[in-house]
């Protein structure tokens, strides 16, 4: 779910999830730091046609000429994305970064992650009103967060937490110290063993624990029905006896013990659905509930592809097979295909990409700005389609929303040459 994204996917936000599964990010997202407050600039009405269209990027025009749903591409010869992508705004600047932004059911509200909150620099969530723009912040603004989701029906905010650990302020303070020192890192994702999965129930304001194995517990999204949710965690490391080659693993690489899990919406009936050696992560149920879909490194950490199976675990099936690193899958509504990131075009160069639901053709490639563009997530009409980008030229990614060409894409996937 940046758990991994991307937390998310993060991730830069990003700079990245390029190196193993740890510095991927978590399942969906992810990324830090944080910088003054600035005031939100945001979207009134962001998902009407007549809402206001904010900073166009530079691949944001619209047809020029072709047959219907079909834009040609750009001067030198490569891919548009406003083939696929017009209307580009920016749906979030304040703060260092943010990401993994996920609509709720009617797409009037967001719940996003963000490096804002004052004396903490790593993430918290917050909630924003596509109708009016108003943002508030749903987690307690201590410890790290990631992965939110917002429950069909009750509008309950699931999203994961480290505020309960006793060392939560502490690791506040020496991250700060750290970065105020000059010295420098690459962006990883540490996978806190104090990590568990909370929600807000809408309406009393209060907040409940749902997960609290030893290890970290993330990543998690709700059926459509707000039923059950599927989360990722590695807690089997931490329930068995690991020796040899395991055990140095889990020195160096906690990632590799991650495993999707399923349980019921109040926290009961956790079962384990995958048993792959290497990390899985960043699932999500299909619009319908049909399945779920997640990414699948491999043992070696140094691949990643898109995986699907029934909500039980039962008939895996493996989408792509694209020789780099893909993750933060989500499926369209229309059931038709899945958007993703991926790194096909260099080590670094996160772009994002469709593939069909059954994996049978090769991904089509959707954005061409320079910079990371990741953790694509649809509006749930299926006519717009939100990410986070570097490409406003900021150190960390923000939230973009731009308005979506279905038909293009399906007229794309269906010229798109076999697996």
């Amino acid at each position: 779910m940046l758990g991994s994204l991307l937390s998310g996917l993060h991730f830069s936000l990003i700079n990245m999830f390029v190196s193993s599964r740890r510095r991927a990010g978590p399942g969906r997202g992810g990324a830090r730091a944080a910088l003054p407050a600035v005031l939100p600039v945001v979207l009134v009405l962001a998902l009407s046609p007549a809402g206001f269209a904010g900073p166009a990027s530079s691949g944001s025009a619209g047809p020029a000429g072709g047959p219907p749903g079909v834009r040609p591409n750009g001067e030198d010869g490569e891919p548009d994305e406003s083939r696929f992508l017009t209307r580009i705004r920016r749906l979030t600047v304040e703060g260092r970064r943010a990401g993994e932004g996920y609509f709720s059911p009617d797409g009037r509200e967001m719940v996003f992650q963000s490096e804002r909150a004052p004396g903490n620099p790593f993430f918290q969530i917050y909630l924003m009103s596509l109708e009016t723009g108003d943002v508030r912040r749903v987690s307690p603004g201590q410890g790290k967060t990631t992965c939110a989701f917002i429950r069909p029906g009750s509008g309950d905010i699931l999203f994961a937490s480290t505020h309960h650990d006793p060392h939560a302020v502490q690791k506040q303070k020496d991250e700060i110290a750290f970065r105020e020192s000059g010295r420098e890192r690459r962006y990883e994702w540490d996978y806190d063993p104090t990590m568990d999965i909370f929600v807000e129930e809408r309406g009393a304001g209060t907040l409940a624990q749902l997960t609290d194995a030893e290890g970290y517990d993330a990543e998690g999204s709700y059926s459509p029905d707000g039923a059950w949710i599927v989360f990722t965690s590695n807690r089997d490391m931490f329930e068995r006896k690991l020796e040899g080659r395991e055990a140095r693993l889990a020195e160096v690489d906690p990632s590799y013990f991650a495993e999707i899990y399923r349980m019921r919406a109040d926290g009961s009936g956790e079962e384990r659905l995958t048993e792959v050696p290497g990390y899985d992560g960043g699932p999500f149920f299909f619009p319908d509930g049909s399945r779920i879909v997640w990414r699948r490194f491999s043992e070696d950490g140094l691949i990643a592809d898109i995986w699907t199976a029934r909500p039980d675990g039962s008939d895996p099936r493996q989408v792509t097979d694209f020789g780099a690193m893909s993750w933060a899958p989500y499926v369209h509504p229309s059931l038709e295909y899945i958007l993703f990131a991926s790194n096909k075009l260099g080590f670094s160069n996160f772009e994002v990409y469709m593939v069909d639901v059954a994996g049978e053709k090769e991904p089509v490639r959707i954005t061409t700005t320079a910079g990371f563009d990741g953790l694509p997530v649809p509006t749930p009409d299926g006519r717009g389609l939100s990410w986070t980008s570097t490409r406003h030229g900021g150190e960390g990614g923000q939230i973009y929303l731009a308005d979506w060409d279905h038909e293009a894409a399906l007229a794309a996937l269906g010229a798109a040459p076999a697996r």
